[in-house]
């Protein structure tokens, strides 16, 4: 499958506005956004801003979501992925991971890692950036809040740019110092 990415420009405001209100995201901090929260977010720069771009992702002919890279005048970024739900659990994460990742580093040499923050229950996602050369990274225990009031574990998966270069997938030792 061909991945493409188009900028998000000012025209695109309304069709982003319906593709965040009428698709549904559970494993966001937002699962459901409102045509208000979306307006403000637009307004306050959340899509784009200094560090911030927003793409909309294609594959072939059909747009199947939206990323947005935050971080970039750092040596770290870090990607916001959301797919459409009707492309949802068509294989389509892994070349869309890949695409980013070619475009994330091709575009901004200065990048040493790019990275994602995820839910641990977010299943479909660990495994797609586990197929598309990324690494568990960290676990940080009881940091995402759900609106319930429990929390889950957020996790990060990174790609360095070192990895992306060579085609390989570094690891490194999980198991800390023995507590003496």
């Amino acid at each position: 499958m061909d991945v493409t990415f188009a900028p998000l420009v000012d025209k695109d405001e309304e069709e982003l506005v319906k593709f965040l209100t009428t698709n549904s995201f559970p494993f966001h901090r937002i699962t459901a956004p409102s045509e208000e929260l979306v307006r403000r977010l637009l307004l306050e720069g959340r899509f784009e801003s200094d560090g911030v771009c927003t793409f909309w992702v294609f594959g072939g002919n059909h747009r199947l979501g939206l990323v947005i890279l935050e971080d970039l005048g750092e040596e770290c970024a870090y990607f916001d992925l959301r797919l459409v739900e009707e492309h949802r659990g068509e294989g389509k994460g892994v070349p869309v991971m890949q695409a980013l990742s070619d475009k994330v580093f091709t575009d901004y040499p200065h990048l040493r890692r790019f990275a994602g923050r995820m839910r641990e229950d977010n299943i479909a996602m660990r495994k797609t950036l586990l197929r598309s050369g990324f690494v568990k990274e960290a676990h940080l225990r009881q940091e995402w809040p759900l609106p319930n009031g429990r929390r889950l574990a957020e996790l990060v998966y990174g790609r360095l740019r070192s990895d992306w270069e060579a085609g390989t997938v570094t690891g490194f030792e999980w198991e800390d110092l023995a507590a003496r």
